[in-house]
């Protein structure tokens, strides 16, 4: 097979009858053989327009995926599933992005966890991370009845309040029971989970290194490790296949991240009604994409939903899990 000439105008088009990479001959502005464009531009100017082009189409299909994926989550996911996927970003595309603006959006706001192994003894590295947030707690409390004498609204700070309520309520956890006392510590049966949480109990600092480091780099894994626990909602089901499950896993994570990233910048910026946003937006939107992707009813819908929410702590721990085990075994 020879080799198509090239023939290129002062306009710096090719004009081309036959595919520059197939050598087939044009009967379009594509090849319908490979598939490449007809008439390449070859100027400096053309190389940024296909780059900008590049970018704009993702974002075009974005502007149609992004609002489906919001509000009506399960319609998108049932369109890709059923192959009516051109005008929308491939769910694992979406939730790739979603990661890494995701994480960059974190090392912005919150700056980068550095674990020193030189530092103080564990207990007591709990220890002051309990009275720092203790302090916070106090300040935070201190600024809240300010507003009130001042009758000035507390929504904001009512939030910060509790999201550190929450961290101390943590570290309290992962506190070592003191001998003889009464106090239960937090443990499980399964491995996995049991090492998740004697890493945090040994060394919370480098557990939250790892986790931080290699999140990113593992992120994937959270898709093989939801995907069963969703099939046990349907199992042996001749309708809904493994396919239909991973789809549905990956617009969902996509989402979870991308409301994530929403949320960070929200608190950043001192936005109210974020801590009630993050307990009433996820098992909703969960609710409607089950709804919307696998026809069920209400009742089903709802039950599974709450199994969802379940089983997506379980997974966010296992998937912690996969991490600590991984970095610990290089």
């Amino acid at each position: 097979m020879s080799e198509p000439a090239l023939a290129v105008g002062q306009d710096g088009h090719t004009h081309e009858t036959a595919c520059l990479n197939c050598a087939t001959p044009l009967l379009g502005s594509h090849c319908h053989a490979c598939g490449q464009a007809a008439h390449v531009h070859r100027t400096l100017g053309a190389f940024f327009h296909d780059l900008l082009h590049g970018v704009f189409h993702f974002e075009g299909r974005i502007w149609h995926t992004l609002p489906m994926l919001a509000w009506r989550p399960g319609e998108l996911t049932r369109c890709y599933i059923d192959g009516r996927r051109v005008r929308f970003v491939s769910p694992l595309a979406l939730f790739l992005f979603s990661v890494f603006l995701m994480f960059a959006v974190f090392h912005q706001i919150s700056g980068e966890w550095h674990w020193n192994p030189g530092a103080a003894d564990n207990g007591k590295s709990l220890a002051q991370g309990k009275a720092e947030a203790q302090s916070k707690l106090a300040k935070l409390e201190e600024q809240r009845a300010q507003l009130l004498a001042q009758h000035k609204s507390t929504a904001a700070i009512d939030d910060q309040i509790d999201t550190q309520k929450t961290s101390l309520d943590i570290l309290e956890n992962m506190a070592p029971s003191a001998p003889g006392s009464a106090t239960p510590r937090v443990s499980s049966d399964i491995p996995v989970l049991a090492h998740v949480l004697e890493a945090f109990r040994t060394n919370p600092g480098l557990a939250l290194y790892k986790l931080q480091s290699y999140a990113y780099k593992y992120s994937w894994a959270l898709i093989p490790i939801s995907v069963p626990m969703l099939w046990l909602l349907f199992p042996f089901s001749r309708r809904f296949q493994l396919y239909d499950h991973t789809v549905f896993v990956t617009f969902s994570l996509a989402f979870m991240t991308l409301f994530s990233v929403v949320l960070m910048i929200a608190n950043r910026i001192g936005l109210p009604g974020v801590a009630l946003a993050t307990l009433i937006v996820p098992p909703l939107h969960i609710y409607r994409q089950v709804r919307g992707t696998y026809g069920c009813g209400r009742a089903g819908a709802l039950w599974r939903t709450a199994a969802l929410l379940v089983f997506a702590m379980i997974a966010l721990l296992l998937f912690a899990g996969v991490i600590l085990a991984q970095t610990s075994a290089e």
